[in-house]
């Protein structure tokens, strides 16, 4: 494969939310959020499931009332092993009763709650509990005063709002938090975190809020979001789409993999299809793609419709076909197969799978070695 341009990444200090490191050099998480009725714990956890089988790392649940927050509780029991955040808004009580429910970190904004006292609780309960917090600020919900003070939200305006909330966690010397800075405009979101980014050194959720619906916010979502992690700024990110969060997720990891940050699942390399085509490229993506749905490990597979650019795309990657008559197909570099199109997505099927059982018993015939070496060692 081509040499791949490292993103040299802004350091940042490491918290822990559950299992997942964020920060400090630890792999960028991916978020989402659930949107079915927190009390309803069967549809809750359904879409929990659904999210992390799709490759989410931590997920993001409402809790909106204190009756939320015991399902919470209910729920955290159910999948135990999902690193969940408990999302509060202005009832400091909440997020004390889900941080004793088992959140793994409190998306709550210190200015919001109240009297510091309250605030001195909710800190004393996140120690207590070994829960970090996110401080989340957002375009549309900014301080009155900032609002006056700068006309309209831009990005000095939301850092003065992060720095506000970072300065009550600080005098309460509470330094494991995360900060996201949101809005629904690319430009302001990405001004405000360069501008952040440089003043802490805590790690930074990314997102773009209110991003839109599944094509639209995918797109706004690349673009803001690829401009700060190409910056090396970003820890965790979460795209926001007014859609299942399956979508929000498989979005958030297009993104990680189109930059090289991380890699999961079939990457597969596609033509847009022409009418040199010997086969039909989209149909059998689309198939490919759906078969695949449910493998997390990488692999590269390209599907090239016609011989111009086929055969090299076929060559780099683990697995290829360059349309024909009938189609070739590569396997590590060189052709090994011929495949009628009728039978071509049964055989490329067929292939990949073997290629990662082959994979699978090589790395435990490694780790086998391994043990063998360090036995004969000791002995």
């Amino acid at each position: 494969m081509t040499s791949h341009h490292q993103i040299e990444r802004r350091l940042s200090r490491q918290i822990r939310v559950g299992r997942v490191a964020i920060g400090g050099g630890a792999p960028i998480a991916v978020q989402t959020m659930t949107n079915t009725d927190t009390e309803d714990v069967a549809a809750t956890v359904a879409q929990i499931r659904a999210a992390v089988k799709s490759g989410a790392d931590i997920v993001r649940v409402s809790v909106p009332t204190l009756a939320a927050a015991k399902a919470f509780g209910e729920i955290k029991k159910e999948v135990g092993y999902v690193p969940l955040v408990a999302d509060i808004h202005f009832n400091y009580k909440c997020a004390l009763a889900a941080a004793e429910a088992g959140a793994d970190c409190l998306r709550i904004n210190p200015g919001n709650i109240g009297s510091d006292k309250k605030v001195s609780e909710v800190v004393a309960c996140a120690r207590h509990h070994g829960v970090p917090i996110r401080i989340g600020v957002n375009a549309g919900s900014l301080e009155a005063e900032l609002q006056e003070k700068y006309g309209e939200p831009n990005a000095d305006a939301l850092v003065e709002s992060a720095l506000r909330h970072i300065e009550i966690l600080k005098r309460h010397n509470f330094e494991d938090f995360k900060v996201s800075l949101k809005a629904s405009e690319v430009f302001l979101t990405v001004f405000a975190y360069r501008k952040l980014a440089r003043l802490i050194d805590q790690p930074l959720h990314l997102g773009i809020t209110e991003a839109g619906g599944l094509r639209a916010g995918a797109v706004k979502s690349s673009i803001g979001l690829g401009m700060l992690l190409a910056d090396g700024i970003g820890d965790t990110i979460r795209v926001s789409l007014a859609a299942d969060p399956v979508e929000e997720v498989k979005v958030g990891w297009d993104i990680l993999k189109s930059l090289h940050l991380r890699s999961r699942g079939i990457n597969l390399v596609a033509c847009p299809s022409c009418s040199r085509q010997n086969f039909d490229v989209i149909k059998a993506v689309t198939e490919l793609e759906s078969r695949f749905d449910e493998v997390d490990e990488p692999l590269d597979l390209a599907v090239i419709g016609c011989v111009v650019n086929g055969p090299g795309e076929a060559r780099e990657a683990a697995i290829g076909v360059a349309g024909g008559y009938p189609n070739s197909i590569y396997v590590d570099g060189k052709i090994q197969h011929k495949a009628h199109n009728a039978e071509l997505v049964d055989v490329l099927e067929k292939l990949v799978r073997e290629k990662l059982a082959q994979r699978r018993a090589e790395r435990a015939a490694a780790v086998d070695r391994n043990a063998e070496d360090a036995e004969t060692a000791h002995s």
